[in-house]
């Protein structure tokens, strides 16, 4: 196969462009893999690049024009790239929309972005176009790329993926050369994608990206990982969050390193065995997760098995400790964790598909840095990195060299950074964006002199590594004036393995209380293991010997806290925390405001058993 465009070189200052300059510099090469009922599926630049133009001239065809805006919502898969791609080449802006939104939700984004076509994966994301688009009078065609349960449905506003192509390629046949020319006028400056952000404090704002921070960034964050093109990532986060971007577009279409799609999102685990990338990256909970299937596995173990883990672990904390100094390891330490990492380490990382990861990186929320240690030890090195939308993703990275533990790392080479009076960290690069939306009042309160306004509050310590103490908004003022940081405390609660999430109560109060989401998997194992009665998720929750056991874990941290930061009372919720219930963002940050008002009473109760 033989790329469909112009061998010649193009300048490179808007991702098609950067597709195109890969695609015709190694055709052949693998791109992006997908894995369809369990077989994997090799996809070339070529093909890539070729579903991109047949995208972008069915759109064309549809008379989607420069400036218009597409709405994108499915899972992971190449559909979306090539959707993406297909709407950039026009000059045109896709906009993500997740998958868990509801109708609602959906609509405000597709009505608010004003967008012309609604891509979508199948008949469930199809549905609630059905229900919104009379109340979106901009909205013109539905593009469905799974047309299973929708094949005899008859429908004027109704077209699938695959006649899209068809209609592309046909264009194509007709005009030869339209597509280079519609890539050719894209502009650095142009707005890329627009991504509404997760609205944990208010309604979603609509972040315009640019391709030249799209591109500024793949180029910043590809040298700091040192990725090159034989390395493989694995796509699994939501793609329409910059996290997920900044792998599967941004460094992708800079480096041209291969993307591995999962079947969905139960087989990530098998999956990660079968692929085994170099990258790895995820947010806290996924690594949570990891670390705590490691623990309750080992607890399961034979005591040879356990007890050379723990002999393990022990000789890989103080080997990985003195390492991240920077000081010499003395030889025999040194010798004692190869021996370790060759019987013990070697083995986990094996079964746990990381046996060819080189680097881990955790995103999008503050990780405990028991955790980071976890992983240290055993020889998966994570590095945090820190950003947000509005700065397309990153402003500080640590590399496998430059690291240091509490912080996020250095800001990334032409970033300027500052601590506002209040503590707020300010930033500016090049990846800042334009503005959000159709939303002036909000641009101007982020936006002041080009000085992005986080909503963080930090400190940057004399070697320049950035330390993130919590949200501006999420700050606790006890009543006795005490100030604390309520995610420091969560993160050292979710070290524990029987606790998935964790909400700290305590504004304006006398004590600190905590709310508290049990991981159901690992306590169902204690309850198991300890003979303990129970019928439903929410029996399990009141249980005598679950509470006691939850009980315990938060005495652990409450011996690791200052007095006035120790949790007094606590409350285990019965329910599982949903993005679709609006109680957490897609990402897995919880939505303070949400959980307060929707628990209001569980709270109230715990500060009336305390008067």
């Amino acid at each position: 196969m033989t790329p469909s465009t112009s061998s010649h070189p193009v300048s490179v200052d808007t991702l098609p462009k950067a597709l195109m300059n890969i695609a015709n510099q190694q055709p052949e090469r693998i791109a992006l893999r997908r894995k369809d009922f369990g077989i994997w599926h090799d996809i070339h630049w070529s093909e890539y690049l070729e579903r991109v133009k047949q995208v972008a001239l069915g759109l064309h065809a549809l008379g989607v024009k420069r400036g218009d805006h597409v709405s994108i919502i499915g899972e992971n898969k190449p559909e979306w790239l090539y959707c993406a791609l297909g709407t950039m080449s026009l000059g045109a802006t896709f906009v993500g929309v997740y998958t868990t939104n509801p109708p609602a939700e959906c609509e405000y984004v597709v009505g608010h972005s004003e967008s012309v076509v609604y891509m979508c994966e199948d008949e469930e994301q199809f549905d609630k176009a059905l229900v919104f688009r009379s109340r979106t009078p901009h909205l013109r065609k539905l593009i469905v790329w799974d047309m299973e349960g929708l094949r005899h449905f008859e429908d004027p506003m109704l077209m699938s993926l695959d006649d899209l192509f068809a209609l592309g390629k046909k264009t194509g046949e007709e005009n030869p050369k339209l597509f280079e020319e519609l890539v050719a006028g894209g502009k650095g400056e142009d707005i890329g994608g627009i991504i509404y952000t997760s609205g944990t404090t208010g309604p979603p704002k609509g972040a315009m990206l640019s391709h030249e921070g799209y591109l500024w960034v793949g180029k910043q964050a590809s040298a700091i990982t040192q990725t090159q093109k034989d390395d493989e990532t694995i796509s699994f986060l939501p793609l329409n969050h910059v996290y997920e971007q900044i792998f599967d577009m941004m460094v992708h279409l800079t480096v041209g390193h291969i993307v591995n799609f999962t079947e969905n999102t139960d087989t990530v685990t098998m999956d990660m065995q079968d692929v085994s990338p170099t990258l790895f990256h995820a947010v806290p909970r996924i690594w949570e997760k990891y670390y705590s299937s490691i623990v309750l596995k080992m607890d399961d173990a034979t005591w040879f098995k356990k007890t050379c883990y723990k002999i393990a672990l022990k000789v890989g904390a103080q080997y990985n400790g003195i390492k991240l100094t920077g000081k010499p390891v003395p030889v025999l330490l040194a010798l004692a964790y190869w021996i370790m990492y060759f019987v013990v380490f070697r083995k986990l990382k094996k079964r746990l598909g990381f046996d060819r990861v080189r680097l881990g990186f955790s995103g999008a929320a503050p990780i405990s840095h028991n955790i980071l240690k976890f992983f240290q030890s055993i020889g998966i090195p994570i590095r945090e990195g820190y950003g947000m939308t509005e700065t397309t993703g990153i402003t500080h990275m640590s590399d496998v060299v430059n690291f240091k533990l509490g912080t996020v790392g250095k800001a990334l080479p032409e970033t300027e950074v500052k601590i506002a009076e209040d503590g707020e960290i300010l930033v500016k690069h090049k990846g800042i964006i334009k503005g959000y939306y159709r939303d002036e009042e909000n641009t101007k309160e982020a936006l002041v002199d080009g000085w992005m306004h986080t909503g963080d509050v930090g400190e940057i310590d004399e070697e320049g590594y950035l330390k993130i103490t919590d949200r501006k908004k999420d700050l606790i003022i006890t009543a006795g004036g005490k100030n604390i940081a309520p995610q420091y405390i969560e993160n050292m609660l979710k070290f524990s393995p029987y606790i998935n999430d964790a909400v700290i109560i305590g504004d304006k109060r006398k004590f600190i209380s905590a709310l508290i989401v049990i991981d159901e998997e690992n306590v169902v194992k204690f309850a198991q293991d300890n003979k303990v009665q129970y019928t439903t998720f929410a029996s399990l929750t009141k249980s005598p010997e679950v509470v006691n056991m939850i009980q315990g874990e938060i005495n652990k941290v409450n011996e690791q806290v200052a007095r006035v930061e120790n949790i007094r009372k606590f409350r285990i919720l019965d329910k599982k925390l949903y993005t679709e219930d609006g109680e957490v963002t897609p990402t897995m940050k919880v939505k303070r405001k949400a959980i307060n008002a929707q628990f209001k009473d569980v709270i109230e109760s715990m500060y009336r058993e305390g008067e």
